[in-house]
This record gives C-alpha cells, structure tokens and sequence, in this order.
C-alpha cells in the first residue's frame, strides 16, 4: 500500500449473516462456572428424603427448578441471557415482519385498484381513439386525394356536358346573350377543372406539404 493513502474502511458484516450469526459473550461479565451435578438449589437442601424422592419423581417439577430465576443458579442465568436477547431480537424483528407485511397487504389492494382503473382507462382511450378515427377519415390523406380525384372526374364530365349541348343544340340559331351565358359557364367550369387538375399533379409529385 504507498504511502500517505488514505486507508479503506472495512464493510460493514451482511445483515444476514449478523443475524444468523452467534451472540458473543460481554467481556464484561463476570465468569461463572458451571456447579455440577451435586449442586441443589437451596430450596430443597432442607427437605426430607420423603420429599426430595417426590421430587425426583416428577422431572416437570426438577425443570422448572432448573430454569426459574429465583432457585436456578447464577450460571444458569448467564448461560441464558445471549438466548434470551436473541429471543427478543427474533420477537422484534417479527413484529416488524407483521407491520411490513400489513403494509404490503395494502399496498397490494391499492396497485391491484389502479391497475383496474388504468385497464378501463385504456379500454376507454382505444374506444375514443376508434371513433375519432371515424369522424376524421373523411379528412385523412388518402379520402382527400380519392375526393380530388373524383372531383376531376366531376368536371370532366360537366365541360363535356357542355360541349354537347352547344353542339347539339335544338336546330336553332343561338342568341347573342345565350352564346355570352354558355361561354361564361363553360369557362368557369374549365377553370374549376384545371384547378383541380393542378392541385393533383402537385399532389402527385410531392409539393403538397404534410401529406406525403
């Protein structure tokens, strides 16, 4: 390691293996050892034999002479405590795992909810989204450029109409006026049919910005 760098901090122990892990003895405490086999506790070191063979008959009552803090001896406490504070640290991290999972509960119901609300708000948009696709097809790209194309057709047909009718005619000398009436009609008609003309071949080579 050079010199002068600065030390890296050891990482701190998993939280698994910290739990799973042996409780280590305080070095504080002070070392009792164990009595043996000839300790009694001094509440049956009076009693009669009578009394000691009774209970030697009945182990349940030998146990809790063992285990109870008020006949046990000191080294049976100390022996325990580690026990005992993993006991309350398993009954802790429990009470935490109910709370968590409560909230786990309720956060469940809650997504489950907003996950329903947002499936019908979508069967809604697509449905939206379904009719304003209908009401604006007639104005879309492709309806726009069938229309045009059906209106040149239209006009087509309305100059020919025309032209056959001056053609035609009844057999009769046409007046002034009416030669002046069908000239004006026949021209506006070509108009309105070269303009339609002009906007599709536009159409057609691309200058007609956003719809190609």
């Amino acid at each position: 390691m050079p010199t002068g760098a600065a030390a890296t901090p050891p990482l701190p122990p998993p939280a698994a293996a910290a739990l799973n892990a042996p409780p280590r003895p305080d070095p504080h405490a002070p070392h009792l050892q164990d009595p043996g086999d000839a300790w009694l506790p001094e509440i049956v070191q009076a009693k009669s034999k009578q009394d000691l063979a009774d209970l030697f008959a009945r182990p349940e009552l030998l146990g809790a002479l063992a285990a109870s803090s008020a006949t046990a001896h000191p080294s049976t406490a100390a022996a325990q405590r580690p026990l005992q504070a993993a006991l309350d640290e398993n009954i802790a991290l429990a009470s935490r795992l109910n709370e968590l999972e409560a909230r786990l509960v309720h956060l469940r119901a809650s997504t489950q909810a907003q996950l329903l609300s947002t499936h019908a708000l979508e069967r809604q948009w697509r449905q939206k989204q379904s009719e304003m696709d209908r009401a604006l097809a007639p104005f879309s790209p492709s309806a726009l450029y069938q229309k045009l194309g059906q209106g040149i057709a239209e006009q087509e047909m309305v100059g020919r109409a025309l032209e056959e009718s001056f053609l035609e005619g009844d057999g009769g000398t046409a007046t002034e006026r009416e030669a002046a009436e069908w000239v004006r009609r026949y021209r506006d008609a070509k108009k309105v049919y070269y303009s339609r003309r002009e906007r599709k071949e536009r159409w057609d080579e691309g200058r007609v910005g956003g719809w190609r």
